[in-house]
């Protein structure tokens, strides 16, 4: 749930008349809301990123790589992608997919017909139902429940693998994926792997009262099998929160602002947001949020001058 919003005299005044809650100050709260995250009013498209990093002085970009080292002296909140930023890609691309990919008949066989499979298969006809009008090659209609078990399950599994295979962010199929996954961390054949320096960063973030959240695109589930799991143990007593692609799609400005929203901070410019792809850092920097990009092994490349700070390690924050 969205943390209240700030009271209007945090925002702006409204000038029209003294009674609380008229549509003259809502419209003025709102529209005061949108010029604080940096976002444009109804009607209007976002700007492109600016390809400097603007905002705090211990925080200015450049081009490929950190003058110095940042600094959170005003950062209230961080916001962490998980695959390249936390966790290895290899972690996600060679464990976490074949795993789903390998068990997934299986865990469709074993709960089907339970009120949590049930949804899982509803959100998916849903998506394959919009794949099959948009057009999109490899989908499989799935038949109704009528047409019984084994021919239901046959088509599922044939689109999860598709999807998987073309690494789609999508909810229907994150939410599946973390229903294998909890099979696999609750037998211990999955174990989540963090980068070395993660831990000691989340408890000093932890111990210096700022508040950590994780933003993917894999679910919400998932996220909290991930870091409650791990070879360092559970780490979720260093994170306040996680969202996934319900909040939106994390190459959407307004998602970041929804989280802005969420995390109960007064400006944008408090949360810091970690990530290893430039469209999401773009994103982000477009609610005025503050962004590093992650540069780790395996990461795929950045765009020439991009305009972003970027470190290897949260050792670098400081």
């Amino acid at each position: 749930m969205a943390s209240p919003v700030p009271p209007v005299s945090q925002v702006s005044g409204c000038r029209a008349c003294c009674v609380p809650g008229c549509a003259s100050s809502q419209l003025r709260r709102r529209r005061s809301l949108k010029a604080a995250a940096g976002l444009p009013a109804a009607g209007t498209s976002i700007p492109r990123p600016r390809q400097r990093l603007d905002g705090r002085r211990r925080l200015r970009a450049s081009p490929a790589s950190a003058t110095g080292p940042p600094q959170l002296s005003s950062i209230r909140s961080v916001v962490l992608d998980i695959e390249g930023t936390t966790s290895p890609i290899s972690f996600v691309t060679d464990v976490l997919f074949p795993y789903a990919r390998d068990n997934v008949r299986k865990h469709l066989d074993a709960t089907y017909g339970s009120d949590e499979t049930n949804d899982d298969i509803a959100m998916l006809r849903a998506q394959v139902e919009q794949d099959l009008s948009e057009g999109i090659t490899g989908v499989v209609p799935v038949p109704p429940d009528e047409a019984g078990k084994d021919p239901v399950i046959d088509a599922l599994v044939a689109n999860v693998e598709a999807m998987i295979k073309a690494d789609r962010k999508i909810t229907s199929l994150k939410q599946l994926q973390g229903h294998v996954w909890r099979t696999g961390f609750e037998s211990e054949e999955i174990k989540g792997v963090v980068f070395d320096d993660v831990p000691p960063a989340l408890q000093k973030w932890h111990a210096s009262g700022i508040k950590t959240y994780i933003y993917s695109s894999g679910s919400r589930e998932a996220q909290r099998l991930i870091f409650g799991n791990t070879t360092y143990g559970d780490l979720r007593k260093y994170l306040c929160g996680f969202f996934d692609t319900t909040v939106g799609t994390k190459r959407e400005a307004r998602s970041y602002y929804e989280i802005w929203q969420s995390v109960g901070v007064d400006r944008p410019s408090q949360i810091l947001f970690l990530t290893d792809v430039y469209q999401e850092a773009a994103a982000a920097k477009a609610a005025g949020l503050e962004v590093l990009i992650s540069i780790r092994p395996g990461n795929a490349p950045l765009p020439e001058n991009h305009g972003f700070q970027t470190i290897t390690t949260f050792a670098d924050i400081l």
